[in-house]
């Protein structure tokens, strides 16, 4: 079935307003709403491009509306899929930068991040449940999670490197078979002329930055770009390197804007990437006001989606002819089957921050675990999280509502 262009409007723009709670949510609500609710992909098809957007840098599941919109109505479906998954997103941060600029200090905000921030974890275990059941669909393959999972927890392996190994293993278990055949992707000729094109679109406007003198929008411009060259496995993935140029490096902003960051990206719709607009308008509000702020954003989102668009175009036709091959195909299901458990290790990761003011954590060699201390458990965070548990698991109520109470609650505690 090829939707029009209308309900391709439509459908990824509900998609890009109801977006919250990171990849994992995201990732399972256009599950719900591309294969359950409408015939437009089909179950494996959805799965081999969340493998293909996982190994590619960018946000994985901006980039996964972008090829469902590319799959389905070609480059303008592409453009118009990925464009609505980001603007609501990146409408909300901007709002969100100047609330947060006057007001983000006082204690009542702080409590209502609080209720959002709990709210975030609950909606993160949900998605990973939702996506286990339709990726680990065997005991090799949850077999591929939970190894996933401890090499990151564990050892601290980096993503790129969890990803090749599960690749591997799945291509060297597979039975060789013959080619089968799949559904045919659109074409799309020419690519080194589509690369030529958006190498030019993306960099271009840099290079007029730093040669027009403005400084600072040129910094920003060109530490983004760099950044969306090694986002593999999404914002978590270079949360650390990010963290230690913008607040260390640059000095643009402190440890603790840099935690409020993450924390409002995770609360809006969108890619959590979304950070970066987030990082670059606050640079611009203390160094010039409104208006740097502005430009500073627009200067962030450019060059972290538009690289997106590039990734998709080029390597999206190829999608199919790997899925054609027994051995690559199962290759793929194991990057699939990694990425539950990569997840999982995020979801441990922020759920500690959240319930807990400090983690020491334990290291004997190559081993290092964040073990929480016990004396910083933030008890408001905990009864918080409970709720926000209750409310989605046991009473079914919606994102929007759920996020209201929450924020409501979280400023009910700090008054008691």
């Amino acid at each position: 079935m090829t939707p029009s262009y209308r309900e391709l409007f439509s459908v990824f723009g509900r998609i890009g307003l109801l977006s919250f709670g990171g990849p994992a949510a995201q990732i399972s609500l256009m599950h719900q709403e591309l294969v359950e609710k409408r015939p437009w992909l089909d179950e494996q098809t959805y799965l081999r491009a969340l493998s293909l957007c996982m190994l590619l840098p960018g946000p994985e599941a901006m980039q996964l509306a972008t090829y469902a919109g590319w799959r389905l109505r070609g480059v303008i479906g592409g453009l118009i899929a990925g464009g609505l998954f980001v603007l609501p997103g990146a409408l909300v941060i901007a709002i969100l930068v100047a609330l947060y600029a006057a007001y983000g200090t006082l204690p009542l905000v702080q409590a209502g991040f609080l209720g959002i921030k709990a709210t975030v974890i609950i909606i993160v275990l949900q998605a990973l449940r939702n996506l286990s059941k339709k990726a680990l669909t065997d005991t090799e393959h949850q077999m591929i999670a939970g190894l996933a999972f401890l090499g990151i927890f564990l050892f601290n392996l980096p993503f790129p490197l969890i990803i090749f190994c599960a690749a591997l293993w799945g291509f060297a278990i597979s039975n060789d078979q013959a080619p089968t055949a799949v559904q045919a992707s659109p074409a799309l000729g020419k690519p080194v002329q589509t690369a030529v094109f958006w190498l030019i679109l993306w960099l271009g406007p840099l290079f007029l930055l730093q040669l027009s003198g403005q400084e600072l929008l040129s910094d920003l411009g060109w530490f983004f770009a760099r950044l969306a060259v090694v986002t593999f496995g999404g914002a978590y993935a270079v949360l650390a390197y990010m963290t230690q140029t913008v607040v260390d490096t640059y000095q643009w902003i402190s440890t603790d804007q840099m935690i409020d960051a993450l924390g409002l990206a995770e609360t809006t719709p969108g890619p959590l990437i979304l950070v970066t607009q987030f990082v670059a308008m606050l640079t611009g509000q203390v160094a010039g006001g409104p208006s740097l702020a502005l430009a500073a954003g627009v200067v962030a989102l450019w060059a972290t989606f538009v690289p997106c668009f590039l990734w998709i175009f080029l390597a999206a036709p190829q999608l199919d002819r790997i899925a054609a091959r027994p051995r690559l195909g199962a290759a793929m299901h194991g990057i699939t089957a990694a990425v539950v458990g990569v997840i999982l290790n995020l979801s441990v990761w922020f759920g500690l921050n959240v319930l807990f003011g400090s983690l020491p954590g334990w290291s004997l060699g190559p081993v290092s675990i964040p073990l929480p201390d016990p004396a910083t458990l933030d008890i408001r965070a905990l009864v918080l999280t409970v709720l926000a548990g209750l409310l989605i698991f046991r009473m079914k109520s919606g994102l929007a509502t759920t996020l209201g109470i929450m924020v409501l609650a979280g400023i009910g505690l700090q008054f008691l």
